[in-house]
């Protein structure tokens, strides 16, 4: 999948694992295969493995092959590749940009902006989808029509802590179950992984960006969604929100129609389609008035 960083230098990606997800999502055999490994109980007993200190000797060869700096985190010795999976990083690396009326990328990841119609559908890479596929709440449906969808991508050599792009009053969480596919393109090209796949999501009524919906999704293998605040509460920009265990994953951010003016790389690159790279904390977007 090719992307772009902030600066529009392009960056073309055509990993072995993307080839063989496109096999597995194209072919009939691998169909059959991907039949089963999307199954909940599969990622709950690659969960149970990843726990355990045998799963520790995976870490070193994942750092090298990825390049991750373990200098900017917290700690460098795991008991476990979950425990490495979830590290935190140090405060310092990724700064929260506290202008009023901006809005943050809750997460690391690449980033898609797209615009909702009236009728709550959508595309991301091709594949329609509508509000209510991915939200199963008809009322909730109607405050993002004519809104922006944006659809952050984590990979599995991205941090996988969130926190919440903006300030406000946050809702209680619900939680949808559901299968794991993979959120890599090779998937949502052929299936509609967004409403397939276990998510949990809240709403944020801040002062300045209208209604927010910020939703996780979880993917293949593991994704575990471990949020930290399943009640009403008060939330600031910046406040970590939760984790991704051991897996790809995704969080969507469902904007109000005329509340926020996304950044313009973010929408031309969009537009000419390209993912954008993004950290957590960083600028995507300001109050529309």
């Amino acid at each position: 999948m090719d992307y772009m960083d902030r600066s529009g230098k392009l960056y073309k990606e055509n990993t072995g694992q993307d080839k063989l997800l496109r096999w597995m999502y194209t072919s009939g055999t691998g169909r059959r295969l991907l039949s089963l490994l999307v199954q909940p109980l599969v990622s709950e007993i690659g969960g149970l493995f990843l726990k355990t200190h045998l799963s520790a000797l995976l870490v070193p060869g994942f750092v090298k092959r990825n390049g991750i700096r373990l200098e900017e985190y917290e700690k460098q010795r795991f008991s476990s590749y979950n425990d490495f999976f979830t590290r935190r990083i140090r405060p310092e690396k990724r700064p929260v940009c506290m202008e009023e009326g901006v809005l943050v990328s809750p997460c690391d990841g690449r980033v898609t902006v797209c615009r909702i119609a009236e009728d709550s559908s959508f595309y991301i890479k091709g594949m329609e989808y509508s509000l209510k596929g991915l939200l199963r709440d008809d009322k909730a449906v109607e405050h993002f029509q004519g809104g922006t969808a944006l659809i952050l991508r984590l990979c599995v050599d991205n941090y996988h802590h969130y926190c919440y792009p903006a300030s406000g009053e946050k809702s209680k969480n619900r939680r949808i179950p559901g299968l794991y596919h993979t959120v890599n393109p090779a998937a949502v090209e052929q299936t509609k992984v967004y409403h397939e796949n276990t998510r949990e999501y809240c709403f944020l009524r801040t002062e300045r960006l209208g209604i927010l919906c910020m939703m996780e999704v979880g993917a293949l293998m593991v994704g575990k969604i471990s949020n930290r605040h399943p009640e009403k509460r008060h939330v600031l920009k910046g406040e970590e929100k939760g984790c991704f265990e051991f897996g790809g994953s995704t969080i969507v951010l469902l904007l109000q129609k005329g509340k926020v003016r996304m950044d313009q790389d973010l929408v031309k690159h969009s537009a000419e389609g390209y993912e954008t790279m993004v950290k957590m904390g960083e600028r995507i977007g300001e109050a529309d008035g």
